[in-house]
């Protein structure tokens, strides 16, 4: 892991996102004609800015791409016309431990593009499964987390327990690979009534893990990696306890 995988200069906010997927599925258009249909189903940040407001941008787009290979150039000829970062839409994520195969039975429609890009999104739920699996301290993970079970609660379709349950079970078949950290995590966060203070505080949290993963990979090039960025953290986080608590002792 790099200081790359902590920080991207470019951006997909909702409204340039739906520009990019109408350009997509023109340029698909173009190269298979309008008789063949393709499908994606959003993943993680890219479903969460296309549905949700108390995130307002995405770095990259994971999918689940359901179409012909005509869709991959597509994609990579739209990213050469408006020099979007290699991988713009990806399937990187299906490497990842959050992945699943059942993904594509818990999506919901979202939109269609150019009468030939039906667009699909994971359900609320399901999203919050994803993020506890993969429940990074450095990423948007836990503030996902929050946001959704905020925005649901605001509009009267409360995620209980029993729904992330069944979600965790659809996807993984069970919580045992789940950090006991995040179980703990949202069975606290589950019904409370400050989930904006929540939020800002997770976001906070986020931001600050992100800083001292920065300077750590500044004075120690390439030492990160995916294996080892949680207990790198977890030091640093230590370090800085110590290192508060010799000040408050001066």
């Amino acid at each position: 892991m790099s200081a790359d995988g902590l920080t991207n200069e470019f951006t997909f906010t909702n409204e340039n996102l739906g520009f990019y997927l109408n350009e997509l599925a023109k340029e698909y258009k173009k190269l298979v004609g309008k008789n063949m249909p393709a499908e994606i189903i959003l993943i993680g940040g890219a479903a969460i800015v296309s549905c949700y407001d108390f995130r307002s941008m995405t770095t990259d787009i994971d999918a689940v791409i359901l179409a012909a290979s005509a869709v991959r150039d597509a994609i990579g000829r739209v990213g050469d016309r408006y020099n979007l970062p290699g991988g713009w839409i990806n399937t990187d994520f299906e490497k990842t431990t959050s992945y699943s195969q059942n993904l594509m039975q818990h999506s919901t429609y979202y939109r269609t593009f150019a009468q030939v890009l039906s667009v699909r999104v994971v359900k609320a739920e399901y999203l919050v499964a994803m993020k506890l699996k993969s429940y990074r301290y450095y990423k948007n993970d836990i503030s996902d987390i929050v946001g959704i079970l905020a925005a649901h609660e605001s509009a009267g379709d409360r995620i209980t327990m029993e729904r992330i349950n069944k979600a965790v079970i659809d996807l993984y078949g069970s919580w045992d690979e789940f950090s006991p950290a995040s179980r703990q995590f949202i069975e606290n966060a589950i019904g409370r009534s400050d989930y904006k203070e929540l939020l800002e505080e997770t976001r906070q949290g986020e931001w600050d893990a992100r800083e001292k993963l920065l300077d750590f990979e500044v004075k120690y090039p390439n030492a990160l990696s995916e294996d080892n960025v949680d207990f790198v953290l977890l030091q640093l986080k230590k370090k800085a306890m110590r290192s508060g608590d010799n000040l408050g002792q001066q």
